[in-house]
């Protein structure tokens, strides 16, 4: 048993930061999870899978890329694919790869690319609402320095995620 004596205690103003970053960890992922279910009927897991898809080349991700694109694991994820195959979003498919690898592809078909197009004003007008209406440009870049900064610390195999497009087998 360690020494409690011999912890690095926070500082007060650490301590401050940290309250409200687990504060706005834990209340943000339910305020949006709300909106997405109350207007799309899905959960933001899911929304994150069918968003990670339309962005993909050829609307394809293999399922353990998918699985860090969309923060969950392969259990989790093939359970919300089940999900989303039912509304006829998602179908799966295998695929080889240039080396000759048998993998299993989530696909984002006709149907899925229509509701992640219907869904998306509403999840981008509630994402303003929560966190960027109430921001300024500059910290707004002060926001994404930090996010990738703390990415890197809590999970650097998902910092290349991070841009626009991530190349194709890079998360």
């Amino acid at each position: 048993m360690s020494d409690p004596t011999a912890a690095p205690w926070l500082s007060d103003d650490e301590r401050t930061a940290w309250m409200a970053l687990t504060a706005v960890l834990t209340s943000l992922p339910p305020a949006i999870d709300a909106q997405l279910k109350r207007d799309a009927g899905i959960n933001f897991f899911e929304y994150t899978i069918l968003s990670s898809l339309s962005m993909a080349p050829g609307r394809a991700v293999r399922m353990g890329n998918l699985a860090h694109l969309a923060a969950g694991s392969p259990s989790r994820l093939s359970h919300a694919v089940s999900r989303l195959e039912k509304h006829g979003w998602v179908a799966r498919r295998t695929s080889t790869d240039s080396t000759e690898t048998r993998c299993v592809e989530a696909v984002l078909t006709d149907a899925g690319w229509e509701a992640v197009v219907a869904t998306a004003p509403d999840h981008v007008r509630e994402a303003r609402r929560l966190v960027f209406d109430v921001l300024t440009p500059d910290q707004v870049t002060q926001l994404a320095a930090i996010g990738r900064q703390l990415l890197m610390s809590a999970a650097p195999h998902l910092s290349s995620c991070l841009g626009d497009r991530p190349a194709p087998g890079a998360c």
